[in-house]
């Protein structure tokens, strides 16, 4: 039997308001165990939550961006549950009516084997919460410890629609979704920290069924890549389970990605095991029109417009303005060099190549390159003029990254690698060369064309590499006919 794969993925985006959704106390990760844990994580007599409204601006900006509905009243919520990092004994969210409702969320999918192709994926809501704390297990031998920083933390859950059927279009999707909301500036997204992490909730159904099997819920995701694979095992043990004859249980489930399987946690609760009910001492969310134009008005250019703009304006391939808006400051970087020189293709190529290269070996984020847009255009202008050829200018960029602040200019002249495009200059060498190479002659004229690349060669050895490579092999095209 042939079987679909259903996939649904619930993610949590740390909202980056340096302070806590209901008490407004310290965020910042890294803290020694439960020293930024205040009254109100704690649950304490006569302490109240005051609504963050830094974090109502963020989720505000996250529901424009995907062209979703905001509530122009939401309700916070008490979601009852026991566990030992929840104090309180619940967790203030949203159930009924979150702040976020609807939208769509756009991206491209490669599979290891196909063809790139686009993917829309339709969320179901976005709401507000409050973050746990956290157990801590390996620094204690047979006990837990529990740490309470986090206890408070601003998150915007992201719920989407059972939409997905792969793997490969769940990752895809996490991907575009965590570089959307660095890119609004919403979440810092370091997945490492906990900023930024998913849920997956599986289920399999035979192929052209329209009835959504038994799922089950993988928690805490934390990379793109246990993601995939927890997606990939737990898909794998449900269909062997039913073929077997079993029946698939709805239950939450973790990765363990030293065995790369899943395993069961505990059984998966319905909202009604919550005993969801309106916080009493919080007040409904009342979200005006002016507040969502001032909102609106202060988004950044998104990354959609910003590839048509640069497929428009710069005349890229869409698959360049892909890759070149990965991330805002990539798209930035790239703008910066591009408006600085005429051939805009070059910088593209120059950001996603030498660039992202040497970036990747040195484990550098762009915002940290060492080469800064206007060395990197001043370079490429340098090319473009015949200053100096493309072999040169990756030596040039080598040394620009080494030694930051000089300019490409600086360092042609220290070096002395400005090109040789004096014609009369080269023609005396190239005479030189085909009077020593005389059997190399022989056989270009004997209809051998790697002979003429090895003349080239000798031309660009004689002036150590200074030559213009265009001028030497026009130049050695007309000597040769002659």
């Amino acid at each position: 039997m042939n079987w679909e794969i259903v996939i649904g993925l619930e993610t949590h985006a740390q909202l980056s308001t340096a302070s806590k959704i209901f008490s407004g106390a310290s965020t910042a990760f890294g803290a020694a165990p439960n020293t930024q844990a205040c009254a109100v994580d704690l649950a304490l007599p006569g302490t109240l939550p005051v609504l963050n409204r830094g974090a109502v601006d963020r989720a505000i900006r996250f529901g424009l961006a995907i062209g979703a509905t905001i509530a122009e009243r939401s309700v916070f919520a008490r979601k009852n549950y026991f566990y030992p990092d929840l104090p309180k004994g619940y967790q203030i969210s949203q159930y009924e009516i979150p702040v976020v409702q609807g939208g769509t969320l756009s991206f491209v999918v490669t599979p290891r084997n196909g063809e790139p192709y686009t993917k829309t994926v339709r969320l179901t809501r976005a709401h507000l919460e409050e973050d746990a704390g956290k157990s801590l297990h390996e620094d204690f031998h047979g006990q837990s410890g529990i740490d309470l920083n986090r206890a408070g933390t601003p998150l915007i859950e992201i719920v989407t629609e059972p939409e997905m059927r792969s793997a490969a279009e769940a990752v895809a999707y996490a991907k575009a979704l965590h570089s959307l909301v660095v890119w609004l500036g919403i979440c810092d997204g370091n997945m490492q920290e906990g900023s930024f992490r998913c849920d997956a909730n599986v289920s399999v159904r035979p192929a052209g069924s329209d009835k959504l099997g038994t799922r089950c819920e993988i928690k805490n995701l934390n990379s793109f890549r246990f993601l995939e694979r927890a997606i990939e095992f737990e898909a794998r043990r449900q269909i062997e389970l039913i073929e077997d004859g079993g029946t698939v249980v709805q239950e939450t489930r973790l990765y363990d990605p030293a065995r790369d399987e899943t395993r069961s946690m505990r059984s998966k609760e319905d909202a009604m095991d919550y005993r969801y009910f309106p916080d009493p001492d919080l007040l409904p969310l009342a979200i005006g029109a002016e507040w969502i134009d001032r909102v609106r008005a202060a988004l950044p250019e998104l990354p959609a417009a910003r590839r048509e703009r640069f497929v428009r304006d710069y005349g890229l391939t869409a698959t360049d303005a892909q890759t070149l808006t990965d991330t805002r400051a990539t798209a930035d970087y790239f703008e910066a060099v591009a408006t600085h020189v005429a051939d805009k293709k070059a910088a593209a190529n120059w950001v996603m190549g030498e660039l992202a290269a040497a970036l990747n070996d040195s484990g550098l984020t762009i915002e940290s390159a060492p080469v800064t847009p206007q060395q990197l255009a001043g370079l490429i202008v340098r090319v473009a003029d015949g200053t100096i050829n493309n072999k040169t200018a990756k030596d040039v960029f080598a040394a620009l990254w080494a030694r930051a602040g000089e300019s490409a200019d600086a360092i042609i002249d220290a070096r002395g690698l400005r090109q040789i495009s004096d014609t009369g200059a080269l023609e005396a060498v190239i005479d030189e060369v085909l009077a020593a190479n005389a059997k190399s002659v022989e056989e270009f004229r004997a209809g051998k064309e790697k002979a003429f690349n090895a003349l080239v060669g000798q031309a660009m050895k004689a002036t150590r590499g200074k030559a213009n490579p265009q001028q030497v092999n026009d130049i050695l095209r007309r000597r040769l006919a002659g």
